[in-house]
């Protein structure tokens, strides 16, 4: 495509309204809730199987408006059919941007594009589902027992190596999904090239049962290929400690061979390793790292979950990409996420965005979230090379309820700082219990511990918007003294996003939703959301200064004094 320059939002009409909205703005939820009965229906709005109800935001139908109209004007929506058709949205690199690929369904008779789609020279769909149907038939092998160790054991933990997207996605998702693994198998993450990242995961396993996927498009990530090498020097050492295997290169090379698989291209690299290359699934240059967790990059997932889970996996995200495709602005979901974002970013200068999923499974969400966001948004440049106009990216952040409730939530409800948050619940939990003895008092016996959870749900975000006044707390019989630390000033804003329960497709609903988010945000703001040059610099550094650290006196000696003497010391 010929790359146009991005139109300046601060030069919309839209933007300039907003602007005014925003001087002297004083948001009233409780005022607003008060006369408006319609408010929670007006601005609830349905995606797939997620309810989303953004009536506690601090939004008018005023604010609505514009944020649409400013979306209108953008281009947002036709931005988004030329990166689902192929085109090179990611402009820095000169390449498509094709997450959404991963997920078409393989009865295409319906798919915009249309099933078959070529982008450079590809057979996008049917690449796909090469590689999809390749996953599958490995997975289905090490459940089944079939793909067994060097000494015929069959496989019982997986361990994945990898980093950034091509650990925080499966990582995530093998949490959020635990119910669905296969009794018996069991998953490990190594990322961190600290060794004792690589020392617990693999301390207290039997390496006869252990298989590593080594998870690097390249395979020349520094961090990742560093704990492939230690990990193959564990798999040696403990079988020749045990007397699995003799002590020659043929027999070293077939336990590789039989206890490592890849996800790359790089094949030279893979079968330099020892892996089999046959044994190699990989993704192409239109997916990037933290967008992967559709590709060969879930092998793991896949493995643990099993196949027909994983489709309906996809399946979710699938789902919220046709409403991203087809719902009208004013009703589309992950759009207007964004666009309440931009609101606050821009225009009510909140820096931070808390993410707090009611759900323990989804413990590793916000972590997973961390690098979708801020990767894709934290860029000072527009996809023309020119400066931005606008702050962009948020700080992301969050931890499960309620145990952020005894953590920071002291912040949210009365800090001096707007942190817009979205609340994440399900309605069914995947363990129902009872507390059948209580507490003798606020607990009564039989307690439904999940609607006690959702409880806490339900309250928190009403607290955040309501909060509670001088004359409320004074009604308590509060000391006077005592009346402001008790006061809650309300208008902290919040999202509440309900699923009927945490299936593999809602968990793809939920990750193609904060896709998408990412997406809108990029475009108003004019930035390429798909690079991320600003990982490059530290870690060209961090080649060059190890020598230092290793003790060689020229390379120390051409650092700066600040590196130089923390390395002395």
């Amino acid at each position: 495509m010929t790359e146009s320059a991005p139109v300046d939002p601060t030069s919309t009409d839209a933007w300039s309204q907003l602007a005014d909205i925003a001087h002297g703005f004083s948001p009233d939820l409780r005022g607003w809730f008060d006369t408006d009965a319609g408010r929670a229906d007006r601005f609830t709005f349905e995606a797939a199987d997620l309810t989303v109800d953004l009536s506690k935001n601090l939004l008018t139908d005023e604010i609505l408006t514009n944020l649409v109209q400013l979306a209108k004007k953008i281009g947002v929506a036709g931005r988004f059919q030329a990166m689902i058709a192929g085109e090179h949205i990611n402009v820095t690199e000169d390449r498509a941007v094709l997450h959404t690929a991963l997920r078409r369904p393989r009865d295409g008779a319906a798919l915009v594009p249309p099933a078959g789609f070529m982008v450079d020279g590809q057979d996008v769909d049917a690449d796909v589902h090469a590689t999809l149907d390749k996953v599958y038939a490995f997975a289905e092998q090490v459940r089944s027992g079939t793909w067994t160790g060097i000494t015929g054991k069959r496989i019982t933990t997986v361990v994945n190596i990898g980093i950034g997207g091509s650990d925080l996605g499966p990582v995530m998702v093998y949490e959020a999904l635990k119910p669905y693994v296969q009794a018996g198998l069991e998953c490990r993450f190594v990322s961190n090239i600290d060794p004792v990242d690589i020392y617990e995961k693999t301390a207290d396993l039997d390496p006869e049962t252990t298989l590593f996927i080594v998870a690097s498009k390249t395979f020349g990530t520094l961090e990742t290929l560093t704990n492939a090498r230690l990990a193959r020097e564990w798999l040696w050492n403990r079988l020749l400690n045990s007397s699995a295997i003799h002590d020659t290169d043929v027999a070293r090379a077939a336990a590789v061979a039989k206890h490592f698989v890849a996800v790359s291209t790089a094949l030279d690299k893979v079968a330099a390793f020892g892996i089999d290359p046959e044994n190699a699934f990989g993704f192409w240059d239109w997916v990037g790292g933290r967008f992967s967790i559709c590709s060969a990059i879930g092998t793991s997932v896949v493995i643990a979950i099993g196949p027909d889970n994983w489709r309906k996996f996809l399946s979710g995200f699938h789902a919220i990409d046709e409403h991203m495709r087809t719902a009208p602005i004013e009703q589309n979901v992950p759009v207007l996420m964004a666009l309440l974002n931009v609101w606050y970013s821009n225009f009510l200068k909140a820096q931070s965005h808390a993410v707090l999923p009611y759900a323990q499974y989804l413990h590793r969400f916000p972590a997973y979230l961390q690098q979708l966001t801020m990767e894709s948004n934290g860029k000072g440049v527009r996809w023309d090379g020119s400066p931005v106009t606008t702050d962009t990216g948020e700080i992301f952040w969050g931890e499960p309820g309620t145990n952020g409730q005894h953590a920071f939530y002291q912040l949210l409800h009365q800090g001096t700082r707007l942190v817009p948050a979205d609340f994440i619940a399900v309605a069914n939990p995947a363990h129902a219990l009872k507390d059948e003895t209580g507490d003798g008092g606020t607990v009564e016996p039989g307690q439904d511990v999940h609607a006690l959870f959702m409880a806490n749900f339900f309250a928190q975000t009403k607290a955040l918007a309501f909060g509670k006044t001088a004359a409320e707390v004074r009604s308590e019989g509060t000391k006077e003294s005592v009346v402001p630390a008790r006061e809650f000033s309300g208008n902290r804003p919040t999202t509440s996003i309900l699923a009927p329960a945490l299936t593999p497709s809602v968990v793809g609903q939920l990750i193609a939703l904060y896709e998408h988010i990412v997406f809108t945000e990029g475009i108003i703001w004019g930035i390429d959301s798909f690079d991320q040059w600003g990982v490059e610099l530290g870690k060209q550094l961090a080649l060059q200064i190890a020598p230092a650290v290793d003790g060689h006196a020229d390379a120390l000696e051409s650092q700066d004094s600040s590196t130089k003497a923390l390395i002395r010391k």
